[in-house]
């Protein structure tokens, strides 16, 4: 399942991260790259164990753990710490498929990377390129969002970021292990969560079906979560 989440971070939030990375020390970003994927990226990133980075992660996680649509859509077990990187001067990232478990540098932090999320930091209009473009079963999409929006997509699909051929491209980015692994079952528990909450919205909570209709969803979910 591929979801854009509106307004992770708000105007003033992305401007508390800009103020906090834009004058930080920048290294190459195939620091943090399998052996495959170091080949086709290039773009400049912040060093994972920076005290910038590590700051402004938590301004990230925060706001996602205040997000009812990330925490629907995710169901997240754990989420790496937040990471940023920078594109300019047609710097991209050719296709490539995330690495199966991520492994936080300096410390026993490992998860599974279920799903990969892309945080925009910059205004689209502020730079041209830089479209993520995902294949999934769907077909190719490419993506472009507001600064504070985040793409929430399936980590093992083909990705890439094309060129960006003016202004800068910078975004933070992140994986996150899901309760529910498989991501067909994930879908399926979006969608009864979002009919749910909509039955509830025009005939309450108390309502018998949306009462019944809540046991089925954490009935599926108990069913299928690995915590």
């Amino acid at each position: 399942m591929m979801i854009a989440i509106p307004d992770v971070l708000k105007a003033e939030d992305v401007a508390r991260v800009r103020a906090m990375i834009d004058g930080a020390d920048w290294i190459d970003g195939s620091a943090t790259s399998g052996a495959q994927s170091a080949l086709a990226k290039r773009n400049a990133q912040l060093p994972e164990d920076s005290d910038v980075a590590r700051v402004a992660g938590t301004i990230v996680l925060d706001a996602l753990a205040a997000s009812p649509l990330f925490v629907a859509a995710a169901l997240p077990l754990k989420v790496f710490p937040p990471l940023f990187n920078r594109y300019a001067g047609g710097q991209a990232f050719g296709m490539h498929v995330d690495t199966a478990i991520r492994i936080r540098r300096g410390s026993d932090f490992r998860i599974r990377s279920d799903l990969s999320a892309t945080l925009f930091l910059e205004p689209p209009e502020e730079y041209d390129g830089g479209e993520l473009v995902i294949e999934d079963q769907f077909g190719v999409q490419s993506v472009k969002l507001p600064a504070g929006h985040m793409l929430l997509y399936p980590a093992s699909s083909l990705h890439r970021v094309e060129p960006v051929t003016r202004g800068t491209r910078t975004a933070s980015f992140f994986w996150i292990q899901s309760m529910v692994r498989d991501d067909n079952a994930r879908r399926i528990l979006f969608d009864l969560d979002s009919a749910v909450q909509s039955v509830a919205t025009t005939q309450g909570q108390g309502d018998a079906a949306v009462v019944q209709l809540t046991g089925v969803y954490h009935n599926l979910l108990r069913r299928w979560a690995e915590v």
